[in-house]
């Protein structure tokens, strides 16, 4: 767990430093865009890679974890040299995607190994690791004002180097088959011909339409309302951490509520919860600040704790000898989805503000949509 919160810091590391970025060269927020959809984009080919290739049944999932965070940190530092080169910038951030592809889906592989009776409540602390190191470039930025905005890119990739470290002390456990699977291409996509997994997939694929784009707009949503407060815009670091850091929260009590109302209605609370406050939210954004506060944080638990129920239910109904390709997938059909939405969110906020949320709306939509397929058996 804790090297998965390590490994995810690298994630959003720009983003934790993106006020003091962009002060410095004079950039707008649709170059933030650019960035962040450049990671999705590393992430969505490393994933396809370790799907079509096997290759992530076929070496043992520590090493690929530890090589990945090793060398994504690595490459993280060179956003520290780059001087907001644009096309240096997202071939960074794009190689960063690459090397996460490495780290979450064999996260979650590495913890089915260990504790596989218990998928849907193990998979919630990984996933609320995940979050956390989502969050952490916020909270890194934020005890590091003040100082050079590198201090925090530079601190991201020493955690994802430990991250590495600890994993490779650890290993991969004993749940899974000894001998690593033969090549196989396209074999990750064959447990979408299952229609339980192919069930869970597409309702994992409405979930990835609004979480990343959800937390793209956090630190620009909550820029607005300390503005309206008056206050200064150095909060806004350590109030976006604490809005994404939440999400933590939602994964580790959802996995607690997983073990007596299973994964299946887990998932679906979860998603009618982002849902409401996602149609509600500019509607209401006239009100007091501290309100939107409350409700971003809510957001902010209920967004991602569904992940973890989608990727214990994925995991459950995917063949064996193909998880880690399986999962590999889901993950990148996943990430694909969270271009469009991050493409759209980033492009239209300056004219529409709060309002561009709305567009966010379609994913947890279709993910209910698709969960109504669900057989009830299966949802453990």
């Amino acid at each position: 767990m804790l090297a998965q919160l390590f490994g995810t810091s690298l994630w959003f590391s720009i983003n934790g430093v993106w006020l003091s970025y962009a002060s410095m060269y004079d950039l707008n927020d649709s170059y933030l865009g650019y960035l962040t959809l450049s990671v999705q984009f590393g992430f969505i080919l490393g994933t396809l890679l370790l799907a079509i290739s096997g290759l992530a049944d076929r070496f043992k999932a520590s090493e690929i974890f530890a090589i990945a965070c090793f060398i994504g940190a690595g490459v993280n530092l060179l956003m520290t040299l780059t001087q907001a080169t644009l096309a240096l910038d997202m071939l960074v951030r794009f190689l960063t995607g690459v090397c996460l592809a490495g780290i979450y889906p064999l996260g979650m592989k590495l913890v089915i190994s260990w504790t596989p009776k218990y998928a849907g409540a193990a998979l919630a602390w990984l996933v609320g690791m995940l979050t956390l190191g989502t969050s952490m470039p916020h909270l890194l930025r934020g005890i590091t004002l003040g100082m050079p905005w590198q201090w925090s890119i530079t601190a991201a990739s020493v955690f994802a180097v430990l991250g590495g470290v600890v994993v490779l002390v650890l290993g991969t456990g004993d749940h899974l088959p000894k001998q690593p699977s033969k090549m196989n291409l396209g074999k990750g996509f064959l447990a979408l011909r299952l229609p339980n997994f192919r069930a869970v997939a597409s309702g994992y694929f409405g979930h990835c339409w609004e979480l990343y784009a959800f937390w793209m707009l956090v630190p620009l949503l909550v820029s607005r309302e300390i503005s309206r407060l008056n206050l200064s815009l150095d909060l806004v670091s350590i109030v976006s951490f604490l809005i994404i850091g939440l999400g933590a929260l939602g994964c580790i009590l959802g996995g607690v509520l997983s073990k007596s109302i299973g994964s299946l209605l887990v998932a679906k609370t979860a998603l009618y919860v982002s849902g409401f406050i996602c149609l509600l939210y500019p509607f209401l954004s006239g009100l007091s600040p501290i309100l939107m506060f409350v409700l971003l944080m809510i957001w902010g638990i209920a967004v991602i704790a569904d992940s973890p129920q989608f990727s214990a239910l994925a995991a459950l109904n995917a063949p064996a000898d193909s998880l880690g390709s399986s999962l590999a997938m889901m993950n990148a059909i996943g990430f694909a989805l969270t271009i469009p939405s991050i493409w759209i969110t980033s492009l239209l906020w300056n004219d529409m503000g709060p309002w561009v949320v709305l567009w966010l709306l379609p994913g947890p939509v279709i993910g209910l949509w698709a969960l109504r397929k669900m057989k009830a058996s299966h949802q453990d």
